[in-house]
C-alpha cells in the first residue's frame, strides 16, 4: 500500500482530528499543571450534544455550537472540583469519563426513543469541503475535498496553540504556572484562573473532536463511539510531553494505524484486528518511549538529563 496515496492520506486526515483536538486539550491542561484524564467522556459528551442539537435544530452548525456549549458546561466539573476544590483530578476524570458513558446511553433513550445507534436521513451531517467548492483545486482537492470544514480549522488551532505558548505573554505564563506554581504566585499570577481557563478550554476542544467524530466522519451516534480515542489523547500528551507537534506527531501515528486497519480489514483481516491496531501501536509507542526514558536515566548523568528535559517540555 502507498501510504503517499491521496485517498489514504484523506482517510489519516479524517481518523487523525478529533484525537488531535481533544489532545490539544489535554496539552494545555497539562502545561496548566493539572492532568486532564476526562478526554474520553468529554469527547462521547460531544459527540452526542452535536446529534441531539443537530436533530432538534436541523442546523448542523448549531449542533456544533451546542456540543461547544455543553462540553465546556461538562468540563466545568472537572474544572471546580480540581481546581477550585483542589481535589484529585485523576478520580473526578475517571468518574466524569463514567457519567458520559452511562449519561448518553440513557439519555439517548430518552431523547431518541431507542438505543445502540441512532441515523436518520433528516440528521444533518457537516458539510464537506468539495461541497464548498475547494475539490476541484489541485492536489489538495482530493485530499482535502472529502474533509469537513473542521479539519481545517483543526490546522489553524495546532499553529496558533504552538504560537500563543510559545510567544504570547499569557501563553508564557500558563507555562511558567505549570512549572512553578509557588514562583507564579509570588509574582501574583492568579494560578486558578488560569488552570480554570485550561480545563474550560479543553471542553471547548472537546467539544469540537465530539462535533467532528459524529457528524463529520459519520452522521450519527452510538453509545460509545469516542471507543478509546480519548485515552490516546492523553497518551498523545504523554507521549508529545507537552510539545504541540510532538503532541500531533502522536495523534498521526493513531490516524495512520486507524485508515491502515481500515485498509486491512478491506483486505479481509477480521474486524476486530483491524479495530485493535491503532490502539495496539500506541501502546506499542508508549512503551518504547519509557524504555528509552529509563535506558537515559541509567546513564552517567541521565537523571539530571532526564529532570532537565521534563522542565522543558512543558514550554
Amino acid at each position: 500500500m502507498n501510504i503517499f496515496e491521496v485517498t489514504f492520506v484523506a482517510a489519516v486526515l479524517t481518523a487523525t482530528t478529533p484525537v488531535v483536538l481533544a489532545a490539544l486539550g489535554g496539552m494545555l491542561c497539562s502545561v496548566s499543571g493539572v492532568f486532564n484524564m476526562a478526554l474520553e467522556g468529554q469527547m462521547l459528551w460531544g459527540a452526542f450534544t452535536a446529534v441531539v442539537f443537530s436533530h432538534l435544530t436541523g442546523d448542523v452548525w448549531l449542533g456544533v455550537l451546542g456540543a461547544v456549549t455543553c462540553t465546556v458546561l461538562y468540563a466545568a466539573i472537572l474544572s471546580f472540583s480540581a481546581v477550585s476544590a483542589r481535589a484529585d483530578p485523576v478520580v473526578i476524570a475517571v468518574g466524569t469519563n463514567l457519567l458520559a458513558l452511562g449519561l448518553t446511553a440513557f439519555l439517548m433513550r430518552l431523547v431518541f426513543g431507542s438505543g445502540g445507534t441512532y441515523s436518520s436521513p433528516d440528521l444533518r451531517g457537516l458539510p464537506t469541503l468539495a461541497g464548498l467548492g475547494l475539490g476541484e483545486v489541485p492536489l489538495a482537492g482530493p485530499i482535502l475535498g472529502p474533509q469537513s470544514p473542521l479539519v481545517p480549522l483543526t490546522l489553524v488551532l495546532v499553529v496558533a496553540v504552538a504560537w500563543w505558548l510559545s510567544r504570547t505573554r499569557s501563553g508564557l505564563r500558563l507555562n511558567g504556572i505549570g512549572q512553578h506554581q509557588e514562583a507564579a504566585e509570588s509574582l501574583g499570577l492568579k494560578v486558578g484562573a488560569y488552570r480554570h481557563a485550561a480545563v474550560l478550554g479543553a471542553g471547548a476542544l472537546c467539544g469540537l473532536a465530539g462535533a467532528q467524530l459524529a457528524l463529520g466522519n459519520v452522521t450519527l451516534f452510538s453509545e460509545g463511539m469516542s471507543a478509546g480515542r480519548g485515552w490516546v489523547a492523553v497518551v498523545a500528551v504523554m507521549l508529545g510531553r507537552n510539545r504541540v507537534y510532538g503532541v500531533v506527531a502522536a495523534c498521526l501515528l493513531f490516524g495512520v494505524a486507524e485508515a491502515y486497519g481500515f485498509r486491512l480489514q478491506g483486505a479481509g483481516l477480521p474486524q476486530q484486528a483491524a479495530d485493535a491496531a491503532p490502539y495496539v501501536i500506541t501502546l506499542i509507542a508508549l512503551v518504547l518511549v519509557q524504555l528509552r526514558r529509563r535506558r537515559r536515566r541509567a546513564r552517567p548523568g541521565g537523571l539530571e538529563s532526564d529532570t532537565v528535559h521534563a522542565e522543558g517540555a512543558a514550554r
